[in-house]
């Protein structure tokens, strides 16, 4: 059985009497919330219905779907639940010693933000990383500036990973590879990262900040390109060159004219 702090114990207690469930049925879902960082579970419990899913400020589906009292219930009891994690010490802390029997992530990145499980997947949060173990397979990621809500896996038959961050739904592929499957070894990133060899000699190409190179020293094997491609490429890369920030707007603007008027 999961062992409980007094104060987990105690909200077992009130919560079991409250919603006249066993506490082996509230210990079930206290343990499908936390495993799904407070902000989802899935659950297999007969008291509620049998299997179903629950999302804060989202979806929540049981076994008897057009029960919508039993629907309220669940979504009424894993809130509180997600709550009760959020401000009191429900579980026992595992020993400094040794890392936790759960503890499947890199034991240099900590004690995660929040963690769980879905399916064939389990996740971990922590400061700018999150690390995924599918298939007995552990990828950690850089995170960037994302501010990770969760994790899900794309149902049917496409296996992608996703999370809910500040800007939407993002692909966990879209993210930095930092270890595990996939890094180069010449090269720590996926292929979601641009090539920085490629953005560095397309700026080298048209200027040079030691030497205050302005846009109009452009090489003359540029300056004098004549043929469509070759201009239609050159303000490509002029554009890469404002959206990263070496050049400006007005840079842009006045060589795009330039190079256009020789078409």
């Amino acid at each position: 059985m999961q062992h409980l702090t007094i104060e987990g114990q105690n909200l077992v207690n009130d919560i079991s009497s409250r919603y006249q469930l066993s506490q082996d049925a509230v210990i079930h879902m206290l343990i499908a919330v936390n495993n799904g960082g407070g902000s989802m579970a899935q659950f297999n419990c007969p008291e509620l219905g049998g299997s179903g899913q629950w999302m804060r400020g989202g979806m929540t589906m049981v076994g008897d779907m057009f029960n919508h009292g039993l629907k309220n219930t669940v979504d009424n009891l894993c809130n509180e639940l997600s709550n009760a994690l959020a401000a009191i010490q429900v579980f026992p802390p595992a020993s400094s010693s040794f890392p936790s029997a759960n503890q499947w992530w890199p034991q240099e990145l900590g004690s995660p933000f929040s963690s769980g499980a879905q399916n064939d997947i389990r996740y971990a949060v922590f400061p700018q990383r999150l690390a995924i173990e599918r298939n007995g397979n552990i990828t950690v990621y850089d995170t960037l500036d994302h501010q990770i809500g969760g994790v899900s896996q794309q149902q049917g038959g496409d296996t992608s990973l996703s999370f809910s961050s500040q800007y939407g739904t993002i692909s966990v592929s879209s993210l930095p590879i930092v270890s595990g499957p996939g890094v180069q070894a010449d090269q720590q990133t996926n292929f979601a990262t641009p090539p920085e060899t490629e953005m560095t000699a397309t700026a080298q190409d048209f200027q040079n900040p030691s030497s205050n190179q302005s846009m109009e020293d452009i090489p003359a094997s540029h300056a004098d390109a004549s043929s469509s491609d070759e201009i239609l490429n050159l303000i490509e890369k002029l554009a890469r060159l404002r959206d990263n920030g070496v050049i400006s707007d007005e840079e842009f603007n006045t060589k795009k004219s330039e190079l256009l008027s020789r078409l």
